[in-house]
């Protein structure tokens, strides 16, 4: 969505990085530090891709059998590594809760579940608080918010949640076009209906001091 081309940058993904070892061979040295300095090195020059407005790592897509242990154990490890080089760390998560059973983030400050209109995604946003209990991640505030596809009727379902809700996305087309041309949603106006309305659900996150314009909210 926020449009990185990561092949465009000589960039790949955590999985691509993993795939190359693996398939193409490359060498690891074996000493007791080795491997964890090495791959380490190897995701930051060629999976970190580092701009004036963020940085962005992805995990990517799983080229071998089997589950994404070792992507996720090492995503893990350079967010613990990585996280005082900035100020604020957003983690775009499926609605599944495998990231979430491997505590890949152990250390959160707000949770946002992104509600769409069905039964389902209620019961895995209960389901998900349940296991980031389970498996003790630390966080501060567990929030919920509609998604742009949430209607208005829902709202007084959504408020009636134990956990606390922020409202909804606005519906943009806006955001349509560009999400149908491939285009960066930077490029978004702040007179954007989408992007007013997030920023008002910052707002009430406790992030109004923070979140002036665009380019800090997409920091955020």
């Amino acid at each position: 969505m926020l449009g990185v081309d990561l092949k465009g940058q000589g960039k790949v993904t955590i999985s691509d990085v993993f795939y190359d070892i693996v398939k193409e061979k490359k060498m690891i040295k074996s000493s007791k530090t080795g491997p964890t300095y090495n791959l380490e090195s190897m995701l930051f020059e060629e999976a970190l891709y580092q701009s004036k407005d963020f940085d962005f790592i992805a995990l990517g897509p799983k080229w071998f059998e089997g589950c994404y242990c070792a992507p996720d154990l090492f995503l893990g490890e350079i967010m613990s590594r990585w996280s005082d080089n900035y100020e604020y760390i957003i983690v775009d998560s499926p609605a599944g809760v495998e990231h979430l059973n491997r505590r890949i983030t152990k250390n959160v400050k707000d949770f946002f579940n992104i509600l769409d209109p069905s039964k389902k995604s209620f019961d895995n946003a209960k389901r998900t608080h349940r296991i980031i209990e389970e498996v003790s991640i630390n966080y501060e505030n567990y929030y919920l918010v509609g998604g742009f596809r949430f209607p208005e009727e829902l709202n007084k379902k959504a408020e009636k949640q134990p956990f606390k809700y922020l409202g909804k996305v606005a519906h943009d087309e806006e955001v349509m076009e560009k999400n149908f041309q491939g285009n960066s949603l930077l490029e978004l106006p702040e007179t954007s209906r989408a992007y007013k309305s997030v920023k008002d659900i910052l707002r009430k996150a406790g992030y109004d001091k923070k979140v002036l314009s665009l380019s800090d909210l997409l920091n955020v």
